[in-house]
């Protein structure tokens, strides 16, 4: 059976009927006789037309089963969900953090979840993550792990396809979303921070939500401003609602933790700065005083309002009940707030104290001292220790180390990219990068832990991603002034063989970075597994 495809018109305006040639008498018809698709270039077909869903639903899955199967081991509360679970739940039965007596974990882990009392518990983060957190326990209890680790577990998975959108929208490739999507979804550190009910996967979160929004509204304004033609000033754009967006989602990452404002800081001076470079491109003779005295502003009035309004909305429980911590200190509950958070400002300045898992921020580039959250050493012969060997099972913090070094390579190629091209499409991920861990580098004595890294972690994927892709990318070839035929060909073949080379290289690397990934998972699972073979994943001897 063939399909007959008719080149040529019908002088009564109709085709023929589908299967059957074009009468001859139709002067300068042409018809060829294509061979039907087969079953599998049908399928591959398909697939490409609807590889703009099928990838990022792919990966979602991916990361799912990765985050949610099993997600109650260990019956235990895991390193800060200490704090956080049981604040969780004194906010959904109070409104506010509660306070728990000594022993408070056993009576929580056997079931006695109502052994807190209403006094006031002096917390040091935003209720946002733990309302978050409060979600899961109200839909499935705090019988197991599920009803505490379900929220982060469901956030973890939405970072995935998020970073998949984002770096197709970024690059307008789908293979570029889903490598990033890929990486992130069987990352160690990904997958830990989903699976144990801390903060800091659901900051990651709103970051990565707030940058997706300002991907859009650079994009849009840059358009704008290019446009216009008012040449002494440019300018002022107030209709930016994907700026509006990037506030909230900034405003909701600082809610959950207070890092989450050097993000905005970072955006604010970025966009001043992007917004000037706008404007000389577009021939503004006084770009520079444009972007700052005409833009900033609205600019900052278009982000940080809707920032402060996301954030003061997360306060709800504390403001509308009377028990909070420092609820009491004034009459006003807008300056019992501000009271409270001085106490919390002066907490965080002073926070010193020994930890034999602290890392300074500058140690996070080299990952020198990943977090051990969780750790177990059953006796051998028993059920969770089959082998004859010691064995051990950990939660830690350790991403995926061909990932992460290569990342951190790749940012760095990204800023000589982006000096020498001024692509801003190399920008972004170094801009992600430069908000989430640059403020550490200002407080070298607090006591921080390599597992913030999570935050900063999807714009460390999606630089590499990105990198990989001009190296794969299709090469100019390299000629002289006026050059031969045999010129030509040569360096068009040369140019070929180099993008086919760096493809190979590109490929392998990926396949080697799946593997190493999903050997390092059961870390991030906290599966127990022979002594020997936790030794092997400790490439350097300060993971120990």
């Amino acid at each position: 059976m063939s399909v007959v495809r008719t080149l040529g018109a019908d002088p009564a305006g109709e085709s023929p009927a589908p299967g059957r040639l074009a009468p001859a008498h139709y002067a300068g018809a042409v018809t060829h006789a294509l061979p039907e698709a087969s079953p599998r270039d049908r399928a591959l077909t398909a697939i490409r037309q609807h590889a703009g869903w099928l990838v990022p639903s792919a990966l979602t899955l991916l990361a799912g089963l990765v985050r949610i199967v099993g997600l109650g081991h260990p019956h235990e509360l895991v390193f800060d969900e200490t704090y956080y679970v049981k604040d969780a739940w004194t906010l959904l039965h109070l409104g506010y953090e509660g306070t728990w007596p000594e022993g408070a974990n056993e009576s929580f882990l056997a079931g006695d979840t109502d052994v807190y009392s209403a006094d006031a518990s002096f917390v040091v983060h935003p209720p946002l993550g733990k309302w978050i957190i409060a979600l899961g326990l109200a839909v499935f209890g705090a019988d197991s792990g599920w009803g505490w680790r379900i929220s982060t577990a469901v956030v973890g998975t939405l970072l995935v396809p998020l970073l998949s959108l984002v770096a197709r929208r970024l690059t307008g490739s789908i293979a570029v979303a889903g490598v990033a999507g890929l990486l992130l979804a069987i990352d160690p550190l990904a997958v830990a921070m989903s699976r144990v009910a801390l903060l800091d996967g659901i900051l990651a979160l709103f970051v990565l939500l707030g940058f997706s929004f300002l991907l859009r509204d650079v994009q849009e304004t840059r358009d704008r401003v290019l446009r216009d033609q008012t040449a002494a000033w440019g300018p002022v754009v107030w209709a930016r609602p994907w700026l509006l967006a990037a506030g909230a989602a900034f405003g909701a990452a600082t809610a959950v933790k207070w890092s989450g404002m050097y993000v905005i800081a970072g955006v604010g001076i970025g966009l001043v700065v992007l917004d000037a470079l706008w404007r000389r491109r577009a021939g503004v003779r006084e770009w520079y005083f444009s972007a700052i005295l005409r833009q900033g502003p609205v600019t900052f009035l278009l982000l940080v309002p809707a920032a402060a309004v996301v954030y003061l909305l997360s306060w709800s429980g504390w403001l509308v009940t009377t028990g909070g911590y420092d609820r009491a200190s004034d009459a006003n509950p807008l300056v019992a707030l501000w009271n409270y958070h001085q106490a919390v400002y002066g907490f965080h300045v002073g926070l010193s104290a020994s930890h034999p898992y602290a890392s300074p921020a500058w140690q996070w580039p080299l990952l020198l001292r990943p977090t051990a959250m969780w750790l177990t050493r059953p006796e051998v012969g028993t059920t969770t220790c089959a082998w004859s060997t010691d064995c051990i099972g950990v939660i830690g913090s350790i991403p995926n180390p061909v990932v992460w070094y290569a990342g951190i390579a790749a940012a760095l190629f990204l800023v000589w990219l982006l000096i020498r091209t001024r692509d801003a499409r190399f920008g972004f991920p170094l801009a992600g990068i430069a908000v989430t861990y640059l403020p550490w580098l200002l407080y070298p004595e607090r006591t921080v832990f390599q597992f913030y890294t999570v935050v900063m972690l999807p714009f460390v994927v999606l630089g590499l991603a990105v990198a990989l892709q001009h190296l794969t990318r299709s090469r100019q070839p390299d000629l002289l002034p006026f050059p031969t035929d045999a010129e030509v060909a040569f360096a068009t073949e040369a140019a070929d063989r180099e993008r086919r080379a760096w493809r190979i290289a590109a490929a392998v690397f990926l396949a080697v970075a799946v593997v190493v990934g999903a050997f390092y998972l059961p870390l991030a699972l906290g599966i127990v597994e022979p002594f020997p073979l936790w030794q092997l994943h400790n490439w350097l001897p300060s993971w120990v």
